[in-house]
């Protein structure tokens, strides 16, 4: 079985939903070459040219790192990455205030400086087969969540707290990713 991402540019951040419809109108299309997609070179896996868009294919066995590789060429040229496997779409921007920040999942997705939507939208895919979300700044902190909200953030001694939805994980999220601390100041937090 194989998996696939699929590149293209766009002047503004989109949607899943935006993404979702791109990818789905560009498979209903035959495939062709694009010279104005040099990026396609520096990608991994089976490379497949649509006008204006690649899709990478690969197998589950390389999926992880592969992705990863393609997420990184992709932001590197400032081009959309749109996962349909797990229904996520890599924009280029807004980031994050953490320089070589990296999104972590349980499901073995690595993301080096995601975007803030991204960081949103992977917040809502916890469940048994993506059992925590992390971000994490090497060496220095990292807030995560696993299933049942309970948040874990890590600044010299590890903290957790419970939350009773996961609109307030988001919030702390986006908080924690742009360098504000006020979800510390929101939530009773013990010593883990």
């Amino acid at each position: 079985m194989s998996v696939e991402l699929m590149v293209w540019d766009e002047p503004v951040p989109i949607s899943r939903d935006q993404a979702r419809a791109t990818y789905l109108a560009v498979k209903r299309t035959p495939p062709g070459a694009d010279a104005e997609l040099d990026v396609a070179k520096e990608l991994p896996g089976e490379i497949t040219l649509y006008p204006g868009h690649v899709l990478v294919s690969m197998d589950l066995d390389t999926m992880d790192e592969l992705s990863a590789q393609v997420f990184t060429v992709a932001r590197a040229h400032g081009l959309v990455c749109y996962d349909p496997q797990r229904d996520l779409v890599h924009n280029v921007a807004p980031l994050g205030v953490y320089e070589g920040m990296q999104l972590h999942t349980g499901d073995g997705m690595v993301v080096n400086d995601p975007d803030l939507g991204l960081v949103h939208d992977v917040l809502g895919t916890m469940s048994a087969q993506n059992p925590f979300v992390a971000l994490v700044n090497f060496g220095q902190h990292f807030l995560q969540v696993s299933p049942g909200f309970e948040l874990e953030y890590k600044e010299g001694a590890m903290v957790r707290a419970t939350v009773p939805e996961l609109e307030e994980v988001r919030q702390a999220f986006n908080e924690y990713a742009t360098g504000d601390r006020a979800f510390l100041a929101r939530h009773e937090w013990s010593q883990g």
